[in-house]
């Protein structure tokens, strides 16, 4: 019997990644990826229209509003697709008997703590993003009972638009920049998070629940900045300066490491965030 597994939100970044590692699944998955235009989850009838179609063993939620500062300014539009459309895909999910994974982040906390955070942590947003997501995880845990979702940091890959392209674009016209130095968490490949995900499907874990997933280590921004800069070798560094204060309409936590030993009970030799910023790094400058 095939597995049968719904992508929702495949043209943003992480939805092209899972599209990519898919390719390493043996037959018995069936992979279906569809984009906002194909399926808007902020309708809840479209949503149990699809979902009716076909048997979906699994549903990916990768749909979500990303943009922190904006949130700020229209934070009706983040907690429409965070928190409301979430609801919509919960409920459908339940009707269906379809598990729902879906990714949340790391701003879901306040940056009070000065250690890794871990599942149990109760979370408290400081920021409407954060804020939205939080509901969508509250909307999800309250609906349904065969759930994951998975708490990531400071995801980036190839595609879209992220800190690691933006910094590469920057770099490459050999821009000056300041970026901040007082916001500490992990870089997280979102090669790696797609790793993780087919990981919980293949195994067949029945572990429900809350999972925090990121590379291992920490740095700030700046440092994550200065690790992208090192592979142009005509760049100067020092054209990367650390400011403690950056102007911004959301605040963000200045501390949002995640304790991910939960997560990597499931996943062999996790990276070091350095080495998967290397491997994509190089795998834009070679394409």
């Amino acid at each position: 019997m095939n597995i049968n597994i719904l992508i929702t939100g495949a043209d943003g970044q992480l939805g092209k990644t899972l599209k990519d590692s898919s390719l390493n699944l043996n037959d018995g998955y069936s992979l279906t990826f569809v984009a906002k235009a194909e399926l808007n989850i902020t309708n809840p009838k479209k949503i149990e229209t699809f979902l009716n179609k076909k048997k979906y063993h699994y549903c990916i939620n990768c749909a979500a509003y990303t943009n922190v500062d904006q949130a700020e300014e229209t934070p009706e539009i983040a907690f429409k697709v965070n928190a409301e459309a979430v609801k919509y895909l919960a409920e459908a999910c339940k009707k269906t008997k379809t598990v729902l994974i879906h990714i949340s982040t790391d701003y879901v906390f306040d940056g009070n703590k000065q250690t890794p955070y871990t599942e149990e942590d109760v979370p408290n947003p400081i920021n409407a993003y954060g804020k939205s997501k939080l509901l969508g995880e509250h909307y999800i845990q309250n609906i349904v009972d065969k759930y994951f979702i998975i708490r990531a940091s400071w995801l980036y890959s190839k595609y879209g638009k992220n800190f690691l392209k933006t910094i590469v674009k920057k770099v490459k016209q050999d821009e000056k920049l300041k970026v901040i130095s007082s916001q500490t968490g992990t870089p997280t490949s979102c090669e790696d998070l797609s790793k993780f995900i087919f990981q919980l499907i293949v195994s067949k874990n029945t572990s429900y629940g809350i999972y925090n997933f990121s590379a291992k280590g920490k740095t700030t921004w700046y440092e994550f900045a200065l690790i992208i800069a090192k592979h142009f070798s005509e760049y100067d560094l020092s054209k990367i300066v650390p400011v403690k204060k950056f102007e911004s309409k959301a605040k963000r936590p200045t501390y949002s490491v995640l304790d991910n030993s939960k997560s990597q009970q499931l996943i062999y030799n996790q990276k070091f965030w350095q080495k998967s910023v290397d491997k994509i790094v190089a795998n834009i400058l070679n394409n």
